[in-house]
C-alpha cells in the first residue's frame, strides 16, 4: 500500500514506494516512528493533493500547471467510473470518446412542462454546431487509451483510480511539451502552448481562453473540498504571466467578449402564414426604447444540435445565446437589442437576454462543466457592464426564477437550471461574491449552503420517487414548522388543487435557492423563517454548517391602513396609459397574500411597461409605458411585483422583522 506523502519520508523512500519495494532496516524505519501519523481521515483527504505532487514529479510538469489544468477540467472532482458528455473521465478529464453519453443516457426532459424543450431533431454528437465548417485549430482531446499506454496501466484504471488519472494527465501534457519541441522546464509560463492544446479544443479561440483562465488559476491559486470530500489546494503564483488574445475574425452580428469563442447561427424572424403570425423574436431597439435589467440563465434539457434546429424554427422559441457543455463554445442567435422568446413571460423577455447552456437538470456533474460555467460567467460580465445590469440575484437568475405573468400560467413554468446549478461559484466567477453583508441577527437573510457539503435528498432523477445520487446543491428545503418532520410549504400557484410540495428534483414549491434574500420572520434555535409567499417558511440553518448569512439591504411592506397587497408577475402601466388602438392586457394578480406585517426584500424599483407585439411587422412596436412605478420582490422562489402606491420602503434593521407588534400604536413597516 502507498504510503502517504503527509509522513513527509525521503525522496528516496518516496521513490521506492511508487516501485513498491519494502523497506527492512530498523534503521531507516526508526526516524519515521518520531513524525506524528495522520489520522485515517486527514490521510484521506491528502491523498488527492499527493497524487499531484508524485505526478508532476515523475513527468517534470510543474504542480502549479498540472493542479490548473485538472481544476479547469474538473475543479478537482474525480467522479469515479462516470464519463462527462463527452466521454471524460476523473480529476484530469481524460477523454474516451466511446463513452460519451447517448442522448437516452444524459436525462429526462422535465415532466408536466417543467423545463421541457421540444424534442426537434434528431440527437447527434453534442460537439457539432455551425463552428464545425469555420477553420480553426482541432487537436486531439486528451486521450484516456492514450494516457494509458504512457503510465503503462490498463485504460480501466484510469476511469477509476483518481492518482492513475492525474499520472496519465501529467504524461500527457509532458508528452505533449516534447512533442511542441519545447523543455520540461520548471517555469509555468513555458507551458502555455501545451495547456493550451491539453483539451482538443476545437478553435483557436476557445483554446486560448482555455489555458488563459489555467493561468488564471496559477495566479491567484485555488482551495476546494471536492465532491469526493478531498480538501485540495494550490497556491497561487502572482508572478507568472502569460495571457494572449488570438487575431481571430468573427462574424459582424456577433456581441461577445473578445477573449470568448462565439459564432452566429440566426433566429428568423418571419411571417409563417397568411394571417399575420410570425416567428420566432420580435423586433427592438433595445435600449432606447426598452432598458435591459435582467439576464435569464437556462439550461436545454436537450442536446445542442436539437436547439440549434429549434433556434431556426420560425413556429417554435428563440434565446439570445447557445453554451456549449464540452468546450463554453458561444453561438449567438438573437441580436441583445431584439427580444427573444425565452423566458414564459413577454414581460421579462421585453427586458432580458436569454442564454442558454447545454445540459440537464438532472445530471449536472455531466453537464454542467467548468468551462461551461466560466465561459458564460464572461459572457454574463460583458453583457452586465454593457447594459448597466445589477450582478445580483434579482437581475442575473434563472429560468425558475421568472415570475409568472399570470396566475393560470404558473403551473407551466419552467424550472430550470434546476437546485444543482452552482450559484454561489457561478457569482465568484462575475466577480460578484455571494457573501455576509449584516451580522447573523439581521433581520434579513442570505441562502448560502455550503454547494459541495451541502446534499439535500432529491428525487426523480431517474424515474418518479427514486432518489437522485446525492449531490452539492444551491437549494434549501421551507417547512410550516421549525421541524424536518414538519410538512413542506405548500405552493397554491403551482398545486391549485391543495397537493403537497414534493422532494421532487423539478418541484419548487418549497425551495429557496443560493443568493436570494429573505426578510426573517422569526427564529427558534438552528431554525430561521422566513416571509415566503405570504406564509412564515422554515428553514434549518445551524450555526456550524449554515444555510443562509446575514444580508443588509431594503424590504418592503404594506401601508398602513392595508390588510394585505396584490402581487403580480409584471409591472404593467395604469389603465390610463394605453392609446386607443392598443388592447389593455387583463391585470392577473398572483394567488398569493401579501399581508399586514409581512416583509419582502426589494433590490429594485422597475418602470411600468406593455409591448403590444402580436403581429408581424418591420419595424419595433412602440412600447406603452406608465407612470405606475413597482417594486421587485423576492417574493417566493420566484420573483414578483408590487405597486409602490401599496408600500412602504423598510430599512434592515438588527431584529427580526414579523408581525405588528401588539402595543398602541404599533405598526410593522414604520
Amino acid at each position: 500500500m502507498r504510503r502517504p506523502a503527509a509522513l513527509r519520508v525521503p525522496n528516496s523512500l518516496r521513490e521506492c514506494r511508487r516501485t513498491a519495494c519494502v523497506i527492512a532496516s530498523a534503521a531507516l524505519l526508526a526516524p519515521l516512528l518520531l513524525v506524528p501519523v495522520l489520522g485515517d481521515d486527514e490521510v484521506q483527504d491528502r491523498l488527492l493533493q499527493d497524487a499531484f505532487a508524485d505526478a508532476a514529479r515523475e513527468y517534470h510538469v510543474p504542480r502549479s500547471v498540472l493542479m490548473s489544468v485538472s481544476y479547469m477540467q474538473s475543479r478537482w472532482d474525480a467522479h469515479p467510473g462516470s464519463p462527462s458528455v463527452a466521454g471524460g473521465y476523473g480529476p484530469m478529464h481524460l477523454v474516451d470518446g466511446g463513452k460519451a453519453l447517448p442522448p437516452a443516457a444524459a436525462g429526462a426532459q422535465g415532466r408536466d412542462g417543467a423545463g421541457a424543450r421540444p424534442p426537434v431533431g434528431a440527437a447527434g454528437n453534442p460537439d457539432a454546431g455551425p463552428a464545425e465548417s469555420l477553420p480553426g485549430h482541432r487537436v486531439q482531446p486528451a486521450d484516456l487509451e492514450r494516457a494509458a499506454r504512457l503510465i503503462k496501466v490498463p485504460a480501466e484504471r484510469l476511469r477509476t483510480d483518481a492518482a492513475a488519472n492525474v499520472r496519465g494527465g501529467a504524461a500527457l501534457l509532458a508528452a505533449t511539451q516534447r512533442k511542441l519541441g519545447k523543455p520540461l522546464s520548471d517555469n509555468p509560463a513555458d507551458w502555455w502552448e501545451a495547456v493550451k492544446h491539453y483539451p482538443g479544443t476545437r478553435d483557436i479561440t476557445s483554446a486560448t481562453a482555455y489555458a488563459n483562465d489555467v493561468f488564471d488559476v496559477i495566479r491567484k491559486g485555488a482551495h476546494r473540498t471536492t465532491a469526493e470530500g478531498q480538501e485540495v489546494s494550490l497556491a497561487g503564483n502572482p508572478r507568472v504571466r502569460v495571457a494572449r488574445t488570438p487575431d481571430k475574425k468573427r462574424p459582424k452580428e456577433v456581441e461577445c467578449p473578445a477573449d470568448l469563442a462565439c459564432d452566429w447561427l440566426s433566429a428568423p424572424y418571419v411571417e409563417i402564414d397568411d394571417d399575420g403570425a410570425y416567428g420566432n423574436h420580435d423586433l427592438a431597439d433595445r435600449p432606447r426604447d426598452e432598458k435591459i435589467e435582467y439576464i435569464v440563465i437556462h439550461d436545454t434539457e436537450s442536446y445542442l444540435p436539437n436547439m440549434f434546429k429549434t433556434v431556426q424554427d420560425p413556429t417554435e422559441a428563440s434565446w439570445h445565446y447557445s453554451i456549449s457543455s464540452s468546450d463554453g463554445h458561444i453561438t449567438q442567435h438573437v441580436r441583445t437589442r431584439d427580444e427573444a422568446w425565452h423566458s414564459g413571460s413577454q414581460f421579462v423577455n421585453a427586458r432580458s437576454i436569454g442564454i442558454e447552456h447545454e445540459g440537464f437538470l438532472t445530471h449536472p456533474g455531466t453537464w454542467f462543466t467548468e468551462q461551461m460555467y466560466r465561459s458564460s460567467a464572461r459572457l454574463v460580465r460583458y453583457l452586465a457592464k454593457k447594459y448597466d445590469v445589477p450582478l445580483d440575484r434579482q437581475h442575473i437568475f434563472g429560468h425558475d426564477n421568472v415570475p409568472s405573468p399570470t396566475a393560470d400560467s404558473i403551473p407551466d413554468m419552467h424550472d430550470d437550471p434546476g437546485p444543482f446549478w452552482d450559484w454561489r461559484h457561478y457569482f465568484d466567477l462575475l466577480g460578484a461574491p455571494l457573501k455576509a453583508t449584516a451580522g447573523a441577527d439581521s433581520d434579513m437573510v442570505m441562502i448560502l449552503p455550503d454547494y459541495v457539503s451541502y446534499k439535500p435528498r432529491f428525487t426523480g432523477c431517474g424515474k418518479d420517487g427514486e432518489p437522485c445520487p446525492p449531490h452539492g446543491s444551491s437549494a434549501v428545503r421551507l417547512h410550516t414548522e421549525p421541524d424536518e418532520k414538519a410538512p413542506l410549504i405548500q405552493d397554491p400557484g403551482r398545486k391549485p388543487d391543495g397537493d403537497p410540495s414534493t422532494e421532487d428534483v423539478n418541484d419548487l414549491g418549497s425551495r429557496v435557492s443560493a443568493g436570494q434574500t429573505y426578510a426573517v420572520a422569526g427564529r427558534s434555535g438552528d431554525w430561521t423563517a422566513i416571509w415566503f409567499q405570504g406564509n412564515k417558511a422554515w428553514f434549518k440553518n445551524p450555526k456550524k454548517h449554515p444555510t443562509a448569512v446575514g444580508a443588509a439591504g431594503r424590504m418592503v411592506t404594506p401601508k398602513e391602513g392595508l390588510d394585505e397587497v396584490p402581487v403580480f408577475g409584471r409591472a404593467l402601466p395604469e389603465e390610463d396609459a394605453y392609446p386607443e388602438d392598443v388592447e389593455e392586457p387583463t391585470e392577473s394578480p398572483l394567488p398569493y397574500r401579501f399581508r399586514a406585517g409581512q416583509r419582502y426584500v426589494t433590490q429594485a424599483r422597475v418602470d411600468s411597461s406593455y409591448v403590444p407585439r402580436s403581429s408581424f411587422v418591420s419595424t419595433p412596436s412602440p412600447v406603452v409605458k406608465g407612470q405606475e412605478g413597482y417594486y421587485e420582490i423576492q417574493f417566493g422562489h420566484r420573483l414578483g411585483y408590487v405597486r409602490a402606491s401599496d408600500v412602504d420602503i423598510v430599512s434592515n434593521k438588527s431584529a427580526a422583522a414579523g408581525p405588528p407588534p401588539a402595543q398602541k400604536g404599533g405598526t410593522a413597516g414604520r
